[in-house]
C-alpha cells in the first residue's frame, strides 16, 4: 500500500498544477428555472419557519400550567426555528461566495 502511495506522490510532484478549474455555468435556459427553484424553496423555508414559530408560541402557551416540559419544548423549539431560517436564507449568498460561483 505504501508503494501505491508513493507512486501517486511522486505523480503529483511532476505535474505542474496549471489544471483547469472554470467557474460554473448553468447549461442554456435552466438558469432561470433553477432560480424560480431556488425561489420557490426559499418560499417553502420561510413559510415553514412562520408555523414553526407558531406552534413554539402555541406549545408554550398550552404548556404555562402544570405542563412545564412542554412549555420549555416550546422555548428551546425558536432556537432551531431561528437557526433553520437563518440557514435557508443564507445559502443563496454562502455557496456561491465559498465556491466562487
Amino acid at each position: 500500500m505504501t508503494h501505491l502511495i508513493t507512486h501517486v506522490s511522486d505523480m503529483v510532484t511532476l505535474a505542474d498544477g496549471d489544471f483547469p478549474n472554470p467557474s460554473p455555468k448553468a447549461p442554456k435556459g435552466l438558469d432561470k428555472t433553477f432560480g424560480d427553484w431556488v425561489a420557490w424553496a426559499k418560499w417553502i423555508a420561510v413559510m415553514a419557519g412562520v408555523l414553526g414559530l407558531i406552534s413554539c408560541g402555541i406549545m408554550m402557551m398550552v404548556g404555562r400550567r402544570n405542563r412545564s416540559h412542554l412549555a420549555a419544548e416550546g422555548a428551546s423549539g425558536i432556537v432551531w426555528v431561528i437557526a433553520g431560517i437563518s440557514v435557508a436564507s443564507l445559502a443563496g449568498g454562502t455557496v456561491p461566495m465559498l465556491f466562487g460561483a
